[in-house]
């Protein structure tokens, strides 16, 4: 399967992607789908139905860390019409407020329906869905409390969102598209590297020929820019941003003190500095609510905006570097996403942070001047040293020990990618491998420490 680029990387709001993104597009979608429901109902049958209701159910993960994830945000935002890419301008508490007052949701230009956030989002505590852990179930419901419409949806990481039957039918996610169109229709890391050598092509150009099949090279160029210029902006609100983060934790954010101690005593910041400020700078600005990029999740959204804020500030990589730099990684992203996932409530933050980072490590390599081989072997070491990483988050906040974890996964991927650039290429577990590995984790890890806040940190701090 084909995973753009373009949809790996999404820009929208904090604090996750598969709490507050992936709802407020499945409640976005269900929005439109009851509209084509009331639209097929004859007059009379229409009238029937004069008063009706929203409601939403939580499930799983989500119900467990929906709170702090903002998810019925999320779900109200989607409702009304709104996608995260179009709030990044928007005062959000504001607009929140201004709707839930509101109590009902415009259908159609002469027929609304009652919600009300507080009794209309259900978080449910029992049994999560078989199908994925993140589960939402939508219904239009009658006067009577009936349901007349339904459609159940999943958030499967990074915003990317399923229904029932997409995951039925095999097809999921919805963005994903046949990798037969493509000039290089790999499916694997081994096969990547197969096609690479026998063309003498770098990862990042046949990604690029891949993405020409469905769009143009401006509108591709244009896309990753956009998606440069976005990651840099958050960054940089982050390094000028005070005070204390929201949710009740009281965490002061940290970038801005940071970054400022470097900037006045250079003689004593290492790279690790640098990168540790730049990822925090992302992950409070996300834990804020703020504008990042899904990178490929939220909670995972620092580690490559760092070390490619580090590359243009600090190397001075120009933007054609830049664009290579975003579709190596977005190439390896793809390859995790299709052969384990990146949800954190999934498989845990090895799926999210220690995805970001191996996607990272490969596409510093790349710009490092790095073979395929070494490339490959960049993404290996740093996803192999992120295996068994937990999702434990204190309060069910994108926030401890979410934000300090996004540096140390770009000094991981620094680390992985100079290693590999200092070897052949070969090593002794294949990338491929260690993404089953991953996989295999994800599946025997307690769904205690897979983004339910049950286990690890989060109960530990409750303890104490």
């Amino acid at each position: 399967m084909f995973i753009s680029v373009l949809e790996l990387f999404k820009i929208g709001i904090g604090p996750s992607s598969s709490h507050t993104v992936g709802p407020m597009v499945a409640a976005h979608d269900f929005v439109g789908r009851v509209r084509e429901f009331l639209a097929q109902k004859p007059g009379a049958q229409a009238a029937q139905m004069a008063e009706l209701r929203l409601r939403c159910t939580l499930k799983g993960s989500l119900a467990y860390t929906g709170k702090g994830h903002a998810s019925e945000r999320a779900v109200t935002l989607g409702l009304h019409g709104y996608l995260p890419d179009a709030l990044v301008e928007e005062d959000i508490d504001a607009l929140v407020t201004r709707l839930a007052e509101a109590r009902q949701v415009e259908l159609t230009e002469n027929k609304t329906a009652r919600f009300h956030s507080t009794h209309d989002i259900i978080f449910d505590l029992e049994a999560p869905l078989p199908e994925h852990p993140n589960g939402l179930v939508f219904e239009l419901l009658d006067s009577q409390g009936a349901t007349q419409f339904s459609k159940t949806y999943f958030s499967i990481g990074g915003g990317f969102i399923s229904t029932r039957a997409d995951v039925d039918d095999l097809v999921a996610p919805l963005e994903m598209q046949p990798s037969t169109p493509c000039p290089f229709p790999f499916e694997s890391a081994n096969e990547m590297l197969e096609m690479s050598i026998e063309r003498g092509m770098a990862i990042a150009d046949m990604k690029h020929a891949n993405e020409r099949s469905f769009i143009s090279k401006t509108e591709l160029n244009q896309g990753l820019d956009k998606i440069w210029q976005s990651m840099k902006r958050s960054v940089e609100q982050g390094l000028k941003a005070k005070g204390i983060l929201p949710g009740g934790l009281n965490i002061p954010r940290r970038a801005q003190t940071l970054h400022d101690d470097l900037d006045e005593n250079p003689e004593w910041a290492n790279i690790n500095d640098w990168l540790c400020a730049y990822a925090m700078a992302v992950n409070e600005e996300n834990a804020a609510g703020h504008m990042v990029v899904t990178a490929p999740t939220n909670g995972a959204a620092g580690v490559i905006p760092s070390i490619l804020y580090y590359l243009v500030t600090h190397k001075g990589v120009t933007d054609d570097q830049v664009r290579d730099f975003l579709l190596t990684a977005g190439t390896i992203g793809g390859l995790i996403k299709l052969g384990s996932s990146i949800s954190g409530a999934e498989v845990g933050c090895q799926g999210e942070v220690g995805t970001a980072s191996a996607m990272a490590a490969a596409g510093l390599c790349a710009v490092f001047g790095g073979t395929p081989d070494q490339v490959e072997n960049a993404a290996e070491i740093a996803l192999e040293h992120h295996l068994g990483l937990t999702c434990d988050p204190v309060n069910g906040l994108v926030q401890v020990p979410c934000i300090e974890r996004n540096g140390f996964g770009a000094i991981k991927a620094y680390t992985a990618a100079s290693l590999a650039i200092r070897g052949s290429g070969h090593h002794f577990v294949s990338l491929d491998r260690c993404i089953a590995a991953m996989k295999q984790t994800g599946l025997e890890m307690s769904s205690k420490f897979k983004e339910t806040s049950l286990g690890g940190l989060a109960v530990s701090m409750t303890e104490c």
